[in-house]
């Protein structure tokens, strides 16, 4: 029997083929913002993996960026709940033939329109095969898609502000997934130049870069307001300014001194003094952010389609105490995880079967890692979980590689990554030698993008290189049912199958632990731990 608990926001659409996000989304609508409308704020940040292309921009340092810089159909709320943006109607009668219209008069920063087309065309050069974009699979449900060849999607435009799109089934959830970036218009300057356009992108979101160049590598990128951005999060500042930190203690330290206005992840070192050195400006509350550790299926002694490899995952995951690490490492701003999604999102479950494996059991792990052994000895093999120095991990991968080697009687131990791009890079590249950190952060308020995206065969973030049929048949399911809650019991099911294969080690959901500096005012953490920076305002 599954138990499911309501999240912090409810899927807009539901059940019904009725009208849904219809309204005006013109203007921010609040004249109270106090302040130098004309200063900037500056936050912290990573080096973007790849260059600033929507469709294949699918990690955090990268997407805070796209985020700011793009308006795509629809954004969320600060609890996650969907607004129109670009889009004035997203509307069906069936659930799978969709009419989308969108507002007349919009710019991108080049002073080109905003049309129809600048969708349908961004979308389907985002799923061409030949153009290896990480999002292409948001595009898989779309009828005409393919993981095989370049084939264009169901997509007509019936006028420079309204398109229709057929999907290959009924979605009753296909609009939440809208403001994710890979949805996001393109101009046609794009086209001309992909590289150039990766470095300077032109977009039409609340901010723009600042002039050419406006990105400097491993530094940081200078964004200012765009003037002709006209929806739901209109800047009432003049820019932003995101760092790109190399440790999370320095951020830190720049936002006690006064160099950095706010701070979206205080590091661990930090988690006894923060709520003192910045007294009511501070945040620790849940957000959509899961935490894990990837076993790649490529691993010697972990091939999750054998006995050994299943029982190895097992024993590992049961290996882990939790409830230690949450409460010393990270002084009770993470909550041990109950599954493989996030307890703010709508359909959470805390009773899936098979989830008993994510309880430490000290004598049941000795007890799976001996009858692996007996299939095939471990021996002397070191256990080794790689992560980010950038990212404020090695805390909590160290302890965890000790609850490891103290409970298996192995070598298990932590390997560094100087940031978050090397990391990324080897996974790609199916090049790492051990486990690695991984984790997800919510593109949009579903229990699928938790889901699909890091365990669908052949999905962007997939770099364990998972893959079950019976999982994708699940998901599947799930992203045709005819309404929410029909897709969250798939969902759930599909979370079972990952119970029993083990992909990724869940470990704990993440609060939002964030502080900012006395410059600022109006600072507000959404749904999935990104400040609303468009609210922010400077003294």
């Amino acid at each position: 029997m599954k138990k499911t608990r309501m999240g912090l926001s409810a899927v807009a659409v539901v059940g019904t083929a009725a009208l849904v996000l219809t309204g005006c989304a013109s203007g921010s609508g609040d004249d109270s913002s106090s302040g130098d409308a004309t200063a900037v704020i500056t936050t912290n940040g990573n080096e973007p993996q790849n260059p600033l292309i929507p469709s294949n921009t699918t990690e955090v340092g990268g997407g805070k960026i796209i985020d700011s810089i793009f308006a795509g159909l629809i954004s969320y709320d600060a609890k996650g709940a969907s607004v129109n943006d670009v889009a004035d109607s997203i509307t069906s009668d069936d659930n799978q033939n969709w009419d989308v219209k969108i507002r007349e008069g919009l710019k991108f920063t080049d002073g080109t329109d905003v049309t129809a087309e600048s969708f349908t065309k961004a979308w389907n050069w985002a799923a061409q095969l030949s153009n290896a974009q990480g999002g292409s699979y948001f595009f898989d449900d779309i009828e005409g898609f393919s993981y095989d060849a370049d084939s264009d999607l169901a997509l007509e435009v019936v006028s420079p502000t309204e398109f229709t799109v057929q999907l290959t089934a009924p979605e009753a959830d296909w609009p939440l997934r809208l403001g994710y970036s890979a949805f996001s218009p393109l101009p046609e300057a794009f086209y001309d130049d992909t590289a150039a356009f990766g470095e300077n992108p032109i977009g039409n979101g609340p901010y723009k870069l600042d002039g050419e160049g406006a990105w400097t590598h491993n530094q940081d990128i200078k964004l200012v307001t765009n003037a002709d951005y006209d929806g739901p999060r209109t800047p009432k500042n003049g820019g932003l300014t995101i760092k790109f930190y190399t440790t999370q203690d320095a951020a830190y330290a720049d936002a006690q001194s006064g160099n950095l206005d706010i701070l979206d992840a205080v590091p661990d070192s930090a988690f006894e003094t923060y709520t003192d050195d910045f007294p009511d400006r501070n945040v620790n509350q849940p957000a959509a952010i899961f935490q894990s550790f990837t076993i790649p299926q490529y691993l010697e002694h972990f091939d999750g389609t054998t006995d050994e490899g299943k029982l190895r995952r097992q024993a590992i995951s049961m290996a882990v105490n939790r409830d230690e690490i949450t409460k010393v490492i990270f002084q009770d701003t993470r909550t041990p995880a109950k599954d493989f999604t996030s307890p703010v999102i709508d359909g959470y479950s805390e009773d899936l079967e098979g989830s008993d494996v994510l309880t430490y059991n000290e004598s049941e792990a000795k007890k799976l890692w001996a009858e692996a052994d007996a299939i095939s000895p471990y021996g002397d093999t070191t256990f080794s979980i790689a992560y980010n120095a950038d990212g404020g991990h090695q805390a909590w991968v160290d302890a965890a590689a000790n609850s490891i080697s103290s409970t298996l009687g192995i070598k298990a131990e932590g390997k560094s990554y100087p940031d978050f791009k090397g990391l990324l890079d080897e996974e790609s590249n199916d090049a790492m030698t051990g486990a690695f950190r991984s984790g997800w952060q919510a593109d949009y308020p579903s229990l699928y993008n938790f889901l699909a995206p890091l365990y669908q065969t052949g999905a962007g973030s997939n770099y364990g290189r998972y893959s079950s049929d019976q999982f994708d048949t699940l998901v599947k399911e799930g992203s045709q049912a005819g309404s929410v809650e029909d897709a969250n019991a798939k969902f759930q099911d599909a979370q079972e199958v990952l119970f029993e294969d083990l992909p990724a080690i869940p470990l704990w959901y993440s609060n939002v632990t964030g502080v900012w500096a006395d410059t600022v005012d109006n600072v507000e953490f959404g749904w999935n731990s990104v400040p609303l920076y468009y609210e922010v305002t400077k003294n």
